[in-house]
């Protein structure tokens, strides 16, 4: 009988234990918090007191530049209180604000979008280094983690960047990235054609 007693007691010690809490991943816009869709309809599904959520949130990005996509974290608790946690903005971020450009390549996965140089690769691992869930990973894994993410949005990471021939380059793009969303609209426009 003890046996079993203490097995028991061990099995309600673990279940204990056990988190029940609901888990909310979001990004929101530093300092833009608002209590309508997307992030509103979020916060009310888990019975969140949104106006609060708001404030807290916006107060404590107040320091940030505002529109900057923070990645977030939401752990509710069952008495509808949370715990918020505010990552470093997503590495694609920090990769097109040192390239200069406003989205990735479109077409191919050879079309350069824009170049970093390694410094500012490093640059951006010891920011996202500070994330709390990239501790156990070295700078050099990390940095090789940012030039895969930066293969993809089609930036290129060169040794040396002359500004001047950056300049001619982001005018040529410009040029290149009208066009596509040119076509882009007129694909759709002929697409909603075609199903009306």
């Amino acid at each position: 009988m003890s046996k079993t007693a203490g097995r028991l007691k061990t099995a309600k010690r673990m279940l204990d234990k056990i988190d029940h809490s609901s888990k909310l991943r979001t990004n929101i816009l530093a300092g833009l918090a608002a209590p309508g869709p997307p992030l509103g309809s979020q916060l009310g599904q888990r019975n969140i007191n949104i106006a609060n959520f708001i404030k807290d949130f916006n107060e404590r990005t107040a320091h940030i530049k505002e529109g900057i996509p923070l990645p977030c974290r939401v752990k509710i608790k069952s008495d509808r209180s949370y715990d918020l946690t505010i990552h470093q903005p997503p590495a694609t971020y920090f990769l097109k604000q040192a390239a200069g450009i406003q989205r990735g390549a479109m077409v191919s996965r050879d079309e350069v979008a824009g170049k970093i140089t390694l410094k500012h690769l490093y640059e951006i691992a010891k920011i996202k280094k500070q994330d709390r869930h990239m501790i156990l990973v070295s700078l050099e894994q990390l940095t090789q983690m940012l030039v895969g993410t930066a293969k993809t949005c089609g930036i290129q990471v060169v040794r040396d960047l002359d500004p001047d021939e950056y300049a001619e380059f982001l005018k040529e793009r410009a040029i290149i990235v009208a066009e596509q969303k040119k076509a882009l609209q007129e694909a759709k426009e002929a697409k909603m054609l075609r199903t009306s």
